[in-house]
């Protein structure tokens, strides 16, 4: 009874989502790895409160661990091999023990909740399909980038995973952008565009004209606004542009090194002069906002979409800061579900016009012809390598804890 007779009423107390397990990041990969990977890592779990776990050579780990003062408060998972940056996809099968390897099979295992490697693309995507494999129902894998459009970012995919794809594939890449927009962006019907060479539904080739029959053709849970140019790309106009691998990549690279050249035209103009340079000083924090805007540090990478397992593909040439992003971006994912999101969106999609997705993840499998560079598998995959004694993670069922 409360003060004024009236009876008292019990309240439910707020439930608070679980928070995800530690994200393994790939100390090995990377045109400056290990020092900026860890520089990253340290950033990110002092900042932002991201729980890690670190996988690579754990003597190297614990060298640059040690000049933060964080040695003992990131868990270190030993592997005895790396990936290196000119290596493709056979690599998967040559080391099967390499960092990204050992990485994956901690997500199996249930002890981390997503990968962030800055090494090679290739590789990383080779290897986290055989360990991770496909989804159930998804046909092939898509890496997803993010535009610096506005008013919010603009999601494009696929940007180099699956070059050859058919219409009914561009289709789940439209439900693979529209599970990652609902988590990053927030909409809860994200639009999506088809990458094409003109805006009218007859124009582009037999891919795109047959994919946009299906998309147009509803009944999938896809909010579909019809083709979009290249001139679209940075436009804002839609949330999700899809397209193949191919062209997508082709795409990125191109509005990269424009705004690359860009930037220095503009720099080179605002020190021509010292009217120039007065100009540029009064328009500093401006100028400083853009260029945030613009970089891709600011993002932290592609990501990997499809797996059973959220994985984050970080440039190669990354730094700390570029580091802590996509550390920050696979907790966010982990933490939106968008394993789960992807699951329950391509089973939208899978209605009786689009007909049976026949693939080998129907079954949790891939078949290794079908994989790029696929190579004969061995009977059975190692297990990983024995931990080193110290402050490395036991190798247990159960979820390293972070300090």
């Amino acid at each position: 009874m409360t003060g004024t007779g009236e009876p008292s009423r019990a309240v439910a107390p707020r439930r608070v989502p679980p928070r995800p397990l530690p994200v393994a990041v790939d100390t090995m990969g990377g045109d400056h790895a290990p020092e900026e990977i860890v520089a990253g890592a340290v950033d990110a779990v002092r900042e932002h409160d991201v729980r890690l776990v670190l996988v690579g050579k754990a003597a190297r780990i614990r060298r640059e661990l040690d000049r933060y003062g964080y040695v003992g408060k990131i868990p270190i998972v030993h592997a005895d091999e790396a990936l290196d940056m000119g290596e493709g996809a056979l690599a998967s099968w040559r080391k099967p023990r390499s960092s990204i390897a050992i990485a994956c099979h901690l997500i199996k295992q249930g002890r981390a909740s997503a990968l962030v490697s800055a090494g090679s693309t290739a590789g990383v995507v080779a290897t986290s399909r055989l360990r991770l494999k496909g989804q159930q129902g998804v046909m092939r894998p898509a890496i997803a980038v993010t535009l610096p459009t506005r008013p919010r970012p603009t999601i494009l995919l696929d940007a180099g995973a699956t070059a050859d794809v058919k219409a009914e594939t561009l289709v789940q890449f439209a439900a693979l952008g529209t599970a990652y927009a609902q988590i990053l962006l927030g909409p809860d019907r994200p639009t999506v565009g088809l990458l094409n060479i003109g805006a009218e539904a007859g124009k582009g080739n037999k891919l795109a004209k047959r994919a946009h029959e299906l998309l147009a053709g509803g009944n999938h849970g896809i909010e579909f606004a019809g083709n979009v140019e290249g001139h679209d790309l940075l436009s804002g106009r839609v949330d999700v542009i899809v397209t193949d691998g191919f062209t997508g990549n082709i795409a990125l690279k191109t509005m990269e090194g424009t705004i690359g050249a860009a930037f220095t035209e503009i720099r080179d103009a605002m020190t021509a002069s010292p009217a120039a340079r007065m100009g540029a000083l009064l328009q500093r924090r401006r100028l400083q906002d853009l260029r945030d805007r613009l970089d891709p540090d600011t993002y932290g990478g592609g990501v990997l979409l499809g797996l059973n397992g959220t994985v984050v593909i970080a440039h190669g040439a990354s730094h700390a800061r570029a580091i802590s992003s996509a550390c920050e971006l696979a907790h966010r994912l982990a933490a939106g579900r968008i394993v789960e999101r992807i699951r329950e969106q391509v089973a939208a999609t899978r209605t009786s016009r689009f007909g049976r997705w026949t693939h080998g993840e129907r079954d949790g499998r891939e078949s290794p012809e079908r994989a790029e560079g696929a190579a004969k598998p061995p009977a059975e995959t190692p297990p990983p390598p024995r931990e080193p004694a110290g402050d490395t993670v036991p190798d247990r069922k159960e979820p390293p804890a972070v300090p």
